[in-house]
């Protein structure tokens, strides 16, 4: 059996859908506004999204500070940001760059800014620090063939310890932006040996290794760790020996920023038995410090890069050694910290960093802004329906004026029922959604009332 029903047409059915949206928008527009104005705001002010481009202090050129420095450049590389790597002179120019604010990040090491030596009114410079990377021992290199030449001795006389049997030779420390002459100094102090006993030079490490290999200096100083390529080749060199610190207990005990450490008999080459014995040691600590300002984000993936890169065994340390807050003067970074006692941030296991990152920046102020928007958003019902219903509400006013008009007989009463008339046909082109049409057609039924009590004469 065919159906007999009316259908509403397409036509009318989109009016009323747009009618209701249109009521919504205006009703709920407000509220959007300020939700969208809060998240804008929340984003304006914590900024989760890091710089593209961070500046990272270095060392000089085939130093153990330019060679992770690359390592550093090429895990923040897979997230997007880009490394400045900064040639420097070492851990003394890193230092004063930190302080001066042109560079985001730098290596230092320990030793290099004694804090407890300074007083309380010049502890401003706001450094935090992201951990112990590294050691960084104290490599002596000298010439088999030019020591005993230089310190002649008496037969049966006992050889100087430590660096005193250096006394007289030329000795190369390091340039002076780096950390090593500034610890050779004070290794000369505690050992009550004058500098000026000492013929100390200044060269970078690359000249340094030039002069040495070529005879025009005898002992070389470099405070580095072993990755240094310059350090790996003279390990291996014929005729080059490398100094132990048989004192190194005592050394550790009297400068706090230095450790015993051994280099283990066959570590640097197994088939060749190098070096053929244990060597004793001492070593500073490396330290990644970084600006107060610097984003956190940034600090996130500096610390996640130093648990990749320093968390395996190495000659003077087991696997997850470093990094390490061992004995640290500066601030630990919150993101560094986090990083060494629970890793990376789950949602980071599940989401891409700058999604992970966004997330767990603003999801404290959305739940803050849901706070204030959930409330509000109570009010859009009773909007919604107080906008549909105004479109047919508004027009009792002119019903009610025609009828008072009629029923004093103030004017013509066939002028006032050709308004009754238009304002019937106006009603009847009037959309509204199909939940208020009850009223819509209450308002036509009204017209139709007043007419038939003034019918037409």
């Amino acid at each position: 059996m065919a159906d007999t029903g009316t259908k509403p047409s397409t036509g009318q059915s989109l009016r009323e859908l747009w009618v209701a949206l249109q009521a919504l928008l205006l009703s709920a527009g407000p509220i959007v506004a300020l939700a969208i104005g809060l998240v804008v705001a929340a984003f304006w002010w914590l900024q989760p999204n890091p710089p593209t481009t961070v500046r990272l202090a270095t060392g000089p050129a085939q130093s153990a500070y330019d060679e992770f420095g690359r390592r550093y450049a090429a895990h923040l590389a897979a997230h997007g940001i880009q490394v400045e790597q900064i040639a420097t002179e070492g851990s003394q120019d890193n230092l004063r760059r930190l302080q001066e604010g042109s560079v985001d990040l730098g290596f230092v090491q320990g030793g290099s800014d004694d804090l407890s030596a300074r007083r309380p009114d010049e502890q401003t410079d706001a450094l935090l620090t992201l951990g112990n990377l590294f050691l960084e021992p104290v490599w002596v290199f000298y010439r088999e063939a030019s020591l005993p030449a230089a310190s002649p001795r008496k037969a049966g006389a006992a050889e100087p310890p430590g660096l005193a049997r250096y006394t007289g030779l030329r000795m190369n420390i390091g340039t002076a932006g780096s950390g090593g002459p500034a610890l050779v100094h004070r290794l000369l102090d505690i050992n009550r040996i004058d500098a000026a006993q000492m013929r100390l030079s200044y060269l970078a490490a690359t000249p340094a290794v030039v002069a040495f290999l070529g005879q025009e200096l005898d002992v070389l100083v470099f405070v580095s760790a072993p990755e240094a390529p310059m350090v790996q080749m003279l390990l291996q060199t014929p005729g080059v020996r490398l100094a132990s610190f048989a004192q190194s207990e005592a050394y550790a005990r009297r400068l706090r920023f230095l450790s015993p450490v051994v280099l283990p008999r066959g570590v640097v080459d197994l088939a060749a038995d190098l070096p053929p014995e244990d060597v004793r040691l001492v070593a500073t600590t490396t330290s990644l410090l970084a600006r107060d300002g610097t984003h956190p984000a940034l600090l996130q993936l500096f610390s996640q890069a130093a648990a990749k890169l320093h968390g395996g065994a190495g000659w003077f340390n087991r696997a997850r050694e470093f990094p390490n807050a061992a004995h640290s003067e500066r601030p630990l970074a919150r993101e560094a910290e986090r990083q060494m006692t629970g890793g990376p941030p789950w949602l980071q296991r599940y989401l891409p960093f700058w999604l992970a990152n966004l997330v767990e920046r603003m999801w404290l102020v959305l739940g803050l802004i849901l706070a204030i928007v959930l409330p509000l958003s109570r009010i859009v019902p009773p909007l919604y329906d107080r906008r549909i219903r105004s479109r047919v509400f508004r027009w009792y006013a002119q019903l009610r004026g025609i009828e008072d008009a009629l029923a004093a007989g103030v004017r013509p009463q066939a002028i006032l029922l050709n308004e009754l008339d238009q304002l019937d046909r106006h009603v009847a082109t009037i959309t509204v959604p199909l939940s208020h049409a009850d009223e819509l057609y209450a308002l036509r039924q009204h017209i139709a009332l007043i007419r038939s009590r003034y019918p037409a004469q």
